[in-house]
């Protein structure tokens, strides 16, 4: 992992000159720099967010990201609770958050999974919720009558009814964000909610096949590309 710095800290210490920094390093937020030619990670961006608004706590996708969650994106835009200036790729929103809303992760502040999932669905469509929330659930899960729990703490907050929509279809059990977008193709077409990662066993339980989702009832089953 690259090391970001503050500019303004290299210069007063003496590390690095006005030129030295120019040269050698390339701005990954305001103020905020990299070694040229390095390609930051996500990770790189959420400790350089954190240097340029220090007080933040990380929220949305990187914090789902923070928690474990996949397909995360290294240069997705990293959503701050605190008051941030508008830059590219870091969005700062003035929110309430509660102390048990927030914890400790890889000794960054990060909203905790309910309130991570809380943000999540207030804020996107409800598939790119959907599928958020299910790589959230799969690596953190929490449970969804805490998520609901802040509906009525937050009874103002925006978004409510795209979360309310969203939420009752995370599943865990998804594997990838085509999962998630199948299964909810099944169940926008008016299919049951399926079962998903389902083993699937003979009459004298030997082994057969782990499948993306089934209607067990029905013995049948579904995968996004498997066999």
């Amino acid at each position: 992992m690259a090391i970001p710095i503050r500019g303004t800290d290299a210069l007063a210490d003496g590390s690095l000159t006005a030129g030295q920094l120019r040269h050698r390093f390339a701005p990954v937020f305001r103020g905020i720099y990299l070694p040229k030619g390095c390609r930051p990670t996500l990770h790189d961006r959420i400790v350089a967010a954190r240097l340029a608004v220090p007080r933040a706590v990380i929220a949305g996708a990187a914090a789902s990201a923070l928690h474990g969650a996949q397909w995360v994106d290294d240069d997705v835009t990293i959503d701050l609770i605190g008051r941030c200036r508008p830059q590219p790729g870091l969005k700062g929103r003035e929110e309430t958050l509660g102390r048990d809303e927030v914890m400790t992760v890889r000794d960054i502040p990060v909203t905790t999974p309910a309130r991570t999932a809380f943000d999540l669905g207030r804020r996107l469509k409800r598939i790119p919720a959907i599928k958020r929330m299910d790589a959230l659930m799969n690596a953190a899960p929490f449970a969804v009558e805490d998520v609901m729990l802040l509906t009525k703490v937050y009874p103002r907050a925006r978004g409510l009814v795209d979360l309310r929509e969203a939420i009752p279809h995370v599943d865990g059990g998804a594997e990838s964000p085509q999962e998630s977008w199948l299964r909810m193709l099944f169940v926008d077409a008016g299919l049951p909610s399926p079962t998903t990662q389902f083993v699937v066993y003979t009459a004298e339980g030997r082994y057969i096949k782990r499948l993306d989702m089934v209607w067990e009832e029905y013995k049948v089953g579904a995968e996004y590309d498997g066999e």
